[in-house]
C-alpha cells in the first residue's frame, strides 16, 4: 500500500464533516486518487459506468423503494396494523407485541428500515401516544423494531450484498427468515417484561368477527410477499423480475381494491422513488472508484495476511467483525460501511471457510443495529422526529433494546444453522 491510499478515505471524511453527499465525497476521493497517481480519468469513468450497468440486480433496488412508497402513500399500513391488533388482542403491552408483528409483515413487502420507521412508524407512535405508553418507550421499540425491515425477505442491503459479493440473492432472502423470527422473539420478551414492570395498558379483547374483517381488508396487501417469494423460490422470477411484479401488484391494488391513491399522490411517489434511488446509486458509483484504488493498493491483501497473523480461530474473526462494523455503524452511513469495508473483509470471510451467506445476514443485520446507535442513527432522527421526543431521551430508552438485538447478532453469528438451514430449500 502507497500513501496515495489516505487520499480517498480523506475526502470521505472531509464529506463527513461539511455535510457533503457521501456519495459525491467518494467520487471527488477517487478523482483526487486517480489524478494524484496519474491515471486517466476515462478510466474512473468506464470503472464506474461498466459496474453501473452490468449489475443487473441493482434494478431490484429501485423497484422495491417504490413498492414501499406506494405501500407507505396508499394507506396499506392501516390496513396491516389493524390485521396485527386483530392477531394479538388482550394482553400486556399489546400494542407493543403488534408493533412487533406489524413490522415483520410490512418487512415482507419493503425491504427497507426507513421505510418502516417513516410510514408504519408513524402510525404506531401515534397508537401508542393515544393508549398511554411512554413517548420514548413507542419510539425506541418503533426504531427497534425497523431493524426487522431489511432482515426478512426482500431487502434492499441484501441485494447490495449480493451485488458485492457475488452470493445468491434467493439464498440471502431465504437465509434472513429465520433470524428475522428471533428478533421478533428476543424483542417481544423484552416488551413482555417493561409491560409488566411499568403496568402498560392491556388490549382491547377482539371479537372474531371484527378479525375476520381485518383479515379480509389485509389479504391483498399480505398477499404482496408471498408473491414475491413465491416467484424467486419457484424459479418463475429473478429477483429483479419479482421486484417489477411486486411493484405492479401493489400499484394494482392502492388503485383498485383499497382506492387510497390518485395520479397526483402517484406522482410524488415517483419523485420520491427517484431522489432515494439518486441518492443510494450515486454511493454505489463512489464504491466502484473505491473498489479499483482497494484492489490496485492491495488492501485485502495486506488485510489478510495481518489478521490471519493475529486471529486464528473463525468464532474470534466474527467477534472481531462484529466489534468493527458496530463501531462504524454508529460512526458511518451504513451504504458506506457495506460497499467500502466489506470487500475488505470478504477475502477474509473466504480463508476463515465461513458461508458468505451467513456472513451476508451477520453482516446486514450488524449494519442495521448501527442504525440505532448514536451518534449517527438515522432511526433515532426519524423516530424523534415523528414522536417530538428529544434524542437524550430516546437514546436512553433504545439502549437496552440494543442489548437484546446484540443478543439476537450474537445467536445468528455463532450458530449458522439459523440462518443456513431455510438456504437448504433454494437450488
Amino acid at each position: 500500500m502507497s500513501w496515495y491510499l489516505l487520499i480517498p478515505f480523506l475526502f470521505l471524511i472531509i464529506a463527513f464533516i461539511i455535510r457533503m453527499p457521501v456519495g459525491l465525497g467518494m467520487l471527488v476521493g477517487s478523482i483526487a486518487y486517480y489524478l494524484a497517481k496519474g491515471i486517466s480519468l476515462g478510466s474512473l469513468v468506464n470503472t464506474v459506468c461498466f459496474g453501473l450497468t452490468n449489475s443487473y440486480i441493482l434494478i431490484a433496488i429501485p423497484l422495491f423503494i417504490f413498492t414501499a412508497n406506494v405501500m407507505n402513500s396508499s394507506e396499506v399500513t392501516d390496513k396491516i396494523f389493524d390485521f396485527a391488533r386483530s392477531i394479538i388482542g388482550h394482553k400486556h403491552g399489546a400494542t407493543g407485541y403488534v408493533n412487533i408483528v406489524a413490522s415483520l409483515i410490512f418487512a415482507g413487502m419493503t425491504g427497507s428500515a426507513v421505510a418502516d420507521a417513516s410510514g408504519l412508524g408513524t402510525l404506531e407512535i401515534s397508537q401508542m401516544k393515544k393508549e398511554g405508553y411512554d413517548m420514548p418507550f413507542s419510539c425506541a421499540i418503533t426504531a427497534s423494531t425497523a431493524v426487522i425491515g431489511p432482515i426478512f425477505p426482500p431487502s434492499i442491503p441484501f441485494v447490495i450484498y449480493a451485488m458485492i459479493s457475488g452470493t445468491s440473492v434467493g439464498k440471502l432472502f431465504m437465509g434472513g427468515m429465520v433470524p428475522a423470527i428471533i428478533l421478533c422473539i428476543v424483542t417481544g420478551i423484552y416488551v413482555y417484561f417493561i409491560s409488566k414492570k411499568r403496568s402498560y395498558p392491556i388490549g382491547a379483547k377482539v371479537a372474531f368477527s371484527h378479525f375476520i374483517r381485518s383479515t379480509f381488508k389485509a389479504v391483498p396487501a399480505l398477499l404482496t410477499p408471498v408473491i414475491l417469494l413465491t416467484g424467486i423460490y419457484t424459479g418463475i422470477m429473478t429477483p429483479t423480475e419479482a421486484g417489477a411484479v411486486a411493484a405492479a401488484y401493489t400499484l394494482v391494488i392502492a388503485f383498485l381494491v383499497y382506492r387510497t391513491l390518485n395520479a397526483k399522490a402517484l406522482g410524488k411517489i415517483l419523485f420520491d422513488t427517484l431522489k432515494t434511488t439518486g441518492v443510494i446509486f450515486l454511493v454505489i458509483a463512489g464504491a466502484y472508484g473505491f473498489s479499483f484504488i482497494i484492489t490496485s493498493e492491495q488492501v485485502s491483501k495486506v488485510v489478510v495476511n495481518a489478521m490471519s497473523s493475529i486471529v486464528s480461530s473463525p468464532w474470534v474473526f466474527l467477534l472481531a467483525v462484529n466489534f468493527l462494523f458496530l463501531i462504524l455503524g454508529a460512526l458511518v452511513d451504513v451504504n458506506v460501511s457495506q460497499l467500502v469495508f466489506v470487500p475488505i473483509i470478504l477475502p477474509l470471510v473466504q480463508y476463515y471457510n465461513i458461508d458468505l451467506v451467513h456472513f451476508g445476514v451477520m453482516i446486514c443485520l450488524n449494519m442495521m443495529i448501527g442504525l440505532l446507535t448514536p451518534p449517527f442513527g438515522m432511526l433515532l432522527f426519524i423516530t424523534a422526529g415523528i414522536g417530538k421526543i428529544s434524542l437524550k431521551d430516546l437514546i436512553r430508552e433504545v439502549m437496552p433494546l440494543i442489548c437484546v438485538l446484540l443478543v439476537a447478532l450474537a445467536i445468528i453469528t455463532y450458530i449458522p444453522d439459523t440462518v443456513m438451514f431455510m438456504t437448504r430449500f433454494v437450488r
